[in-house]
């Protein structure tokens, strides 16, 4: 920062110079992202909002009552018919929410982990799928608790017997994926609901990707299961408006069931307008509620069951000519992502050569493979465009 003041325009000049280093999610060329461009409304209602704090609510009570409203219009697709929660930033921060809950509530009602208890303290357990986002990583980390990772069957969904196996007196919460990260698989949530409930453990389903696309889908014939509320022993949903419900960056949200696990993580907010605060972040933008509210309400369900389906069309389009190309799909997609191989070239340089014609895919861990996410941005033509490339490559190496 210089002693002397900077003219605006110079500014933005070399702002301009910053962002024209950025991808734009137009050019169709972002094929590895599980955020899109969010819509120019949502963008317009964002900036109008960007003042409010919802972090000292008494200040914002418009804010704080878009909030509610938006928590209970997503609960309700989710089979909630009041719910509790907050929007955060993003996935990561909903999960960390949940199991910070689910660890609290269980030591209140069963003892596990109670730091006040040093005869009989044992570290509380989490099982997640093998297929888990990371940052249950790193709420473990935090929150001082053994990450405890469940076999996947052959589809890659998580295997209840190997969940069931790693049950034992310290586990405090069992989560289920709607929606993995790398292949888009949905567990079996029934199934872990069904579980939970017979166990009395805390049951975190994690729809951060799956959350916004999963309800709309059925309307279009697809025969998705049950993933939420309506499942008994769901505790609590992550659900990310920031990508299949394009709103803007950071747009996320934690769902709970009932008042209690929001209460429990509660701490006194002694010189704020309000008592108390469950949340994770303090001062907490107002912007992205205002903004998830205006972008549900100008979508609709049926906008929002519109996108969906167009995802997935693309997504069984680019599967189909892929496999007509000879890759290998690594499954069957449930929901808008493709993984796929081939076994005459290694997945690392195939992803460096896609990079060198443009295209951003990225590489998933397990089983290793290139993956691509059909978002919203992605349009059929920048599919063929993309097909072209492949075509390029294989011939580029003398593949038939």
């Amino acid at each position: 920062m210089d002693n002397e003041p900077i003219k605006k325009e110079e500014i933005l000049e070399k702002l301009s110079e910053f962002k024209n280093q950025n991808l734009n999610y137009s050019d169709g060329k972002i094929l590895g992202s599980m955020c899109t461009r969010s819509d120019p409304f949502s963008k317009e209602v964002f900036c109008d909002f960007l003042d409010s704090n919802l972090g000292d609510p008494g200040l914002f009570k418009g804010t704080q009552t878009l909030e509610e409203m938006v928590i209970d219009d997503i609960g309700s697709f989710l089979s909630l018919e009041k719910s509790f929660g907050n929007i955060v930033t993003g996935g990561t921060e909903a999960n960390l929410m949940a199991i910070r809950s689910a660890r609290n509530i269980t030591r209140k009602e069963k003892g596990i982990g109670d730091i006040n208890n040093e005869n009989e303290y044992t570290i509380p357990e989490i099982i997640v799928p093998r297929s888990a986002h990371f940052s249950f990583k790193k709420a473990a980390d935090l929150l001082n608790l053994k990450l405890i990772e469940a076999d996947l069957d052959e589809n890659y969904r998580v295997d209840i017997e190997s969940v069931k196996n790693n049950i034992s007196e310290n586990t405090i919460a069992i989560v289920g994926i709607a929606g993995t990260t790398e292949l888009g698989m949905i567990d079996p949530i029934k199934e872990l609901s069904d579980l939970a409930t017979e166990k009395n453990i805390y049951f975190h389903v994690d729809a951060a990707f799956g959350g916004f696309s999963i309800p709309f889908l059925n309307d279009f014939g697809y025969e998705i299961p049950p993933f939420d509320f309506a499942l008994e022993g769901v505790c609590s949903i992550t659900i990310d408006p920031h990508k299949m419900g394009l709103a803007p960056i950071p747009s996320g949200c934690i769902i709970f069931r009932e008042k209690k696990y929001l209460d429990i993580m509660a701490v006194k907010s002694p010189y704020l307008t309000s008592k108390e605060q469950s949340t994770i972040v303090g001062t907490r933008l107002g912007a992205p509620v205002a903004a998830t509210w205006a972008i549900m309400q100008y979508m609709g369900r049926e906008g929002y069951a519109k996108n969906a389906n167009e995802c997935m069309i693309n997504t069984e389009f680019l599967a189909d000519a892929l496999f007509k190309e000879d890759f290998e799909l690594i499954t069957e997609p449930d929901l808008n992502i493709v993984a796929f191989t081939h076994p005459e070239i290694n997945t690392d340089d195939l992803a460096d050569m896609l990079e060198k014609k443009g295209w951003r895919v990225s590489v998933s861990s397990y089983p290793k493979s290139v993956r691509i996410v059909l978002m919203q941005h992605i349009k059929y033509t920048h599919l063929i465009d993309f097909l072209t490339s492949i075509r390029e490559i294989k011939s580029d190496l003398n593949i038939r």
